[in-house]
C-alpha cells in the first residue's frame, strides 16, 4: 500500500469517526447501557475465561525488556517468627512491548502531530499524558465480545509471520462461525500468535508477525465496534505501508478512537466456543486506574 493510499484511507476513516463519535471518549461511547444489558443477558453457562497471557519476567527474542518483579519483604530469614508479617513486592514493565497482554489508550498513537480527534500531541509530556489517557476507560470496557478465528477459517493452526488478515477474511470468518459483528461490539481477531509462540518458541515479533491489513480496518469502522483486540500486535510486520510501521494502530487509535488490546491469548477460549457453538460472549475489561498513562497490562474476561 502506498503512502498516498494510506493517507486517503486515514482521512476517510477519521472523517467517518469524527462525524459520529464522542471526541473525548472515542468509540467507548458506543457502549451504551442498553448494549451492556443485552450482552449480560446472553450469558448462559457461567463460564469465565481469561483472555490474557501471564506477564513474563524473563528476557526473550520478543521481550528484550521484560517486566520486573521484586520481593521487597520479608528479608531473607525473617519468616517463621511469631506474630504478624507481610509479604510485599514491586512490579514494573514496558507496557507497549511485544510479549505481554496490554491495552492502548487513545493518547498512545501520534500521527502528523496530533492524537485522536485533533488533540495536539503536545498534551503528552515527560510527566505523562494530559488528554485521552487511560482514565477514559476507568469505569471499564464492558460489552459483547466477538471472536473471529482466522486460522480456523483457513484450516491452519496459525498464520505465519508477515501474513495479513483482510476484510474479506473477517467477513468469511463471520459466515463460517455464524456470528455477525455489530455496533458496540468488542471485536477480537485471532491470528494464532500465542499458539505458534508456545509451539515453536519466541521469535523477533517486532520484525515479523501476522496481523490485520490496513484496508481491513474498514470493517470495524463500518460495523462501529467499540474496541479491537488480537493475540498479536494487530499490525502486521513488515508493514504493508511505506514509512508507516504501525498503520493499523494509526487507523484504529488515532483515526477511529478505538482502544486497542495487543498480545491477548485466545487459546483457552477457542475450544470452549467450539464446544458451546457460539463465538460471542460478555466481555469485561477493567483497566488500572493510572490517570496519566498511555496504556496498562490488561486481563479481559470472557463470560459465556
Amino acid at each position: 500500500m502506498s503512502g498516498a493510499a494510506f493517507r486517503d484511507l486515514y482521512r476517510s476513516l477519521r472523517d467517518q469517526a469524527s462525524a459520529a463519535e464522542d471526541p473525548e471518549r472515542g468509540a467507548l461511547g458506543r457502549l451504551t447501557p442498553e448494549r451492556v444489558v443485552a450482552a449480560a443477558a446472553q450469558v448462559r453457562h457461567g463460564r469465565t475465561v481469561s483472555l490474557a497471557a501471564p506477564i513474563e519476567t524473563e528476557a526473550g527474542q520478543d521481550n528484550p525488556e521484560p517486566a520486573s518483579h521484586t520481593m521487597t519483604a520479608p528479608a531473607h530469614g525473617e519468616l517463621g517468627t511469631r506474630g504478624e508479617q507481610f509479604a510485599r513486592d514491586r512490579f514494573a514493565m514496558n507496557v507497549h512491548g511485544d510479549a505481554d497482554s496490554h491495552l492502548d489508550a487513545l493518547c498512545h498513537v501520534v500521527y502528523d502531530g496530533e492524537l485522536y480527534g485533533g488533540v495536539p500531541a503536545s498534551t503528552v509530556t515527560p510527566d505523562g499524558a494530559g488528554a485521552l489517557t487511560l482514565d477514559l476507560a476507568r469505569d471499564g470496557i464492558v460489552g459483547r465480545g466477538v471472536l473471529l478465528d482466522i486460522p480456523r477459517l483457513k484450516g491452519v493452526p496459525w498464520l505465519e509471520p508477515g501474513e495479513h488478515v483482510t476484510a474479506a477474511d473477517l467477513v468469511a470468518a463471520e459466515d463460517a462461525q455464524q456470528v455477525t459483528v455489530g455496533p458496540g461490539d468488542l471485536l477480537f481477531v485471532r491470528v494464532g500468535h500465542r499458539l505458534r509462540r508456545r509451539t515453536l518458541g519466541a521469535w523477533d515479533a517486532a520484525r515479523a508477525r501476522a496481523g490485520l491489513h490496513p484496508e481491513a480496518m474498514r470493517l470495524p469502522a463500518e460495523r462501529r465496534v467499540a474496541a479491537l483486540g488480537s493475540d498479536g500486535n494487530n499490525d502486521t510486520a513488515p508493514s504493508a505501508v511505506t514509512d508507516v510501521p504501525f498503520p493499523v494502530h494509526v487507523l484504529a487509535v488515532n483515526a477511529l478512537g478505538l482502544h486497542l488490546m495487543d498480545y491477548l491469548d485466545f487459546e483457552a477460549l477457542v475450544p470452549l466456543c467450539e464446544r458451546l457453538g457460539r463465538w460471542h460472549f460478555l466481555c469485561v475489561v477493567a483497566p488500572l486506574r493510572l490517570p496519566a498513562a498511555t496504556g496498562c497490562p490488561v486481563n479481559p474476561i470472557a463470560v459465556l
